[in-house]
């Protein structure tokens, strides 16, 4: 998971968890990421609802970036539970997402 921190993806799911009142600050922090930190976190996403294993991080990523037709903010802030998904996703890839978010 080169592509992005796990400091951002905690970012994200920080402002998920807060969506009503944070979609703006969300959407600027996707928007401003290039094409590769977008299609790792939507990969993240992917592996942590189970479209993906761990094992699968390759072709996750490579998915995401190849099928990114839609703004990628538009995409993961129309996910149900996208701060489950991709806290789940950082858990199964080994890292510890509880303790980066609480750095928020």
């Amino acid at each position: 998971m080169d592509q992005i921190s796990v400091r951002k993806v905690a970012a994200v799911i920080v402002m998920a968890r807060e969506l009503d009142r944070a979609e703006p600050e969300l959407r600027a922090l996707i928007d401003r990421m290039d094409e590769e930190e977008q299609a790792a976190l939507v990969a993240v996403m992917w592996i942590g609802r189970g479209a993906f294993e761990t094992e699968e991080w390759d072709e996750a990523f490579s998915t995401a970036y190849a099928e990114a037709t839609t703004p990628t903010a538009d995409y993961l802030i129309g996910t149900p539970h996208l701060a489950d998904n991709l806290e789940a996703g950082l858990e199964a890839l080994g890292y510890d997402a509880m303790h980066e978010e609480e750095s928020f």
